[in-house]
């Protein structure tokens, strides 16, 4: 990931997926901030992508797919509410990636019955690659 447009739309993509349930939650917030910080954006550029609505630029490699989803997941498990609309428009995200839907469901059950969502990254990476 290395332009700025291909950074925004990963943002970009976050943050619609954040209001899919209609609300954004301050943990939502927070962990948006902090991928913002992390992609190099500012706290000013960061508060204005809540106001654009950009094409989405699609993500070439399947590794790179595999870790916006499961960004996306993280995102959806850290306000620790999980609502029909996230599980449903995550699964359908996940089908537009180009992932496969059973890799994805396996993931997000793991995801669910761990502590803290977070599963280690060689299961994660397995899961996809079985």
């Amino acid at each position: 990931m290395n332009t700025f447009e291909q950074k925004r739309s990963l943002l970009l993509e976050m943050i619609a997926f954040s209001t899919v349930d209609g609300h954004l939650h301050k943990r939502e917030y927070e962990f948006l901030e902090i991928v913002a910080k992390e992609l190099s954006f500012d706290s000013t550029v960061f508060k204005d992508f809540f106001h654009q609505e950009l094409p989405l630029i699609p993500i070439k490699t399947e590794f790179q797919r595999i870790q916006q989803f499961y960004r996306l997941a993280l995102l959806m498990y850290c306000d620790g509410i999980l609502h029909k609309k996230e599980a449903v428009a995550i699964q359908q995200i996940a089908i537009e990636m180009g992932l496969n839907p059973i890799a994805t469901k396996r993931i997000l059950k793991l995801m669910n019955e761990a502590p803290n969502a977070i599963i280690d990254a060689e299961v994660l990476l397995n899961i996809f690659q079985e």
